[in-house]
Formats: structure tokens, sequence, C-alpha cells
């Protein structure tokens, strides 16, 4: 993902292929865990296979996840995520685009919190990972020029970090990164 430019889901095609919860959850499994047939992602998610297989086309259809052609071979045919800077679109004219951008919006902050609930409840089970993770909770004023560039060095910084599953160094985990960057509602402007 480094050096790369952001890429805004701002067709509705791509953003209906991901609203799909499945599909969400097969997207979610090939970033965090490398390439998969969709007969294991079947197994692992108790789908039917066919459908599987049909879900995973369309999101490579949109670019999400291509195929792993040097683990394929004849009919067994792996599926890995395509790295890249995913972006919800800002403020969709098409009240269709909006929409659908605000499910993937919602799933994806539904599955953070989720994962967040989870491993907070089973945090012990971590060992050294628990004690490095971090929490952290703060704010900071700015104009909404200067918001928008925290973000941008935001993302460049997490990209710096980012390794696809098949170049992890031994004993690396996923690691899951939840970033906000918003107005504080019921505030006003700063004085």
């Amino acid at each position: 993902m480094p050096n790369q430019r952001p890429r805004v889901l701002s067709d509705i095609g791509a953003l209906k292929a991901l609203a799909h919860p499945l599909r969400q959850q097969l997207f979610t499994r090939l970033q965090r865990h490398g390439s998969a047939t969709s007969a294991d992602l079947a197994a692992e998610f108790g789908e039917d296979r066919g459908a599987t297989s049909y879900h995973l086309r369309q999101l490579a259809r949109f670019g999400l996840i291509a195929e792993d052609t040097a683990r394929s071979s004849g009919r067994r045919k792996y599926w890995r995520s395509v790295p890249q800077d995913v972006r919800l679109p800002h403020h969709p004219a098409d009240p269709e685009t909006a929409a659908a951008a605000e499910e993937v919006g919602r799933q994806w902050m539904a599955s953070a919190d989720r994962d967040l609930a989870a491993y907070l409840s089973g945090r012990e089970a971590f060992g050294e990972f628990a004690a490095a993770a971090m929490h952290s909770f703060g704010g900071t004023t700015l104009t909404a020029e200067e918001l928008a560039q925290f973000g941008e060095e935001y993302i460049a910084f997490l990209s710096r970090w980012c390794r696809e599953p098949g170049q992890v160094s031994p004993g690396s985990r996923h690691i899951s990164v939840v970033f906000h960057a918003f107005p504080t509602p019921g505030r006003g402007d700063a004085s």
C-alpha cells in the first residue's frame, strides 16, 4: 500500500458489492489472513461453496480482490486481497451512492467495535501483544484544511507499516487499527 493513491469508492457497483455482509466478511478475511479458495472460505463461514464463489467474483469484478496466481493451480483458484487505500466518498450527491457508502461505513464500524470488544474481554490471552497494545482518546483543534492534512499524514504513516499476509515477520499477528477524526458534535467553532 505504500505510495499508493487513495481509491475512493464512489462507484455504486463497487459500494454495493462491498455492502453485502458476506462479501464484507470475505474481503476482511482475505485482508487479515491471506489467500484462500472459495471452498476454504465456504467452510470457514458455513456458506454454500457456489454462493461463496459468486461473492468472490463480485469482489474481484470491482478490483477489491484478485486471483492469487502464485497459489492457484488448475481448477483450484486462490483469492487474495488487493492492497489498496480504500476510502468512502465524503458527500456523494446521489442518494443511492450515499446510502451504500453509509452501509459500508456502518459495517466497518460494527466490525471494529466487535473486534475491540472481543479483544478487551479476553486480552490476557494475547500475552505480549496485550502489553504492547495501545488505546488512546484525545482531540485537538484544527481547521478543515488541517483536518484533511492530518488524515492524509495518518494514512501515510499507517501505510509504512502495512505488510501483505505472505510478507510478515515470524511472530507477527494481524493488528486492528481504528482511526476517527471528525468534528466533535455539540461544540461550536473554536474561539
